[in-house]
C-alpha cells in the first residue's frame, strides 16, 4: 500500500473500517471528493481498485505491528 503522508488527522480508535467494522488503519481520499475507511485487512483486499480512485492513500498499518517501550524500562 502506498503511504500518502499529509496533513490529516491520525486515525483513532473511533474511526471504523466501511466494510466490516473493525479499526481502521486506512483512510482513502477519492478523486471525486468524500473518503473511505479500512481496516488494514480490507485495505491490502482492495489495494489494486482504490489506488486507481484515490487521490490520497493515508496508510497507519505500521501501528499494527509497533512495540510500544515498556514501562518497566523507565523504571530502571
Amino acid at each position: 500500500m502506498t503511504t500518502v503522508l499529509t496533513s490529516a488527522s491520525p486515525l483513532t480508535a473511533a474511526d471504523r473500517c466501511d466494510r466490516c467494522g473493525a479499526q481502521a488503519y486506512l483512510r482513502v481520499v477519492l478523486l471525486s471528493g468524500g473518503e473511505l475507511l479500512f481496516c488494514a485487512h480490507h485495505g491490502r483486499k482492495f489495494e489494486p481498485e482504490l489506488k486507481k480512485i484515490a487521490a490520497e492513500i493515508q496508510d497507519e498499518s505500521e501501528r499494527l505491528t509497533t512495540v510500544p517501550a515498556s514501562d518497566s524500562e523507565d523504571e530502571r
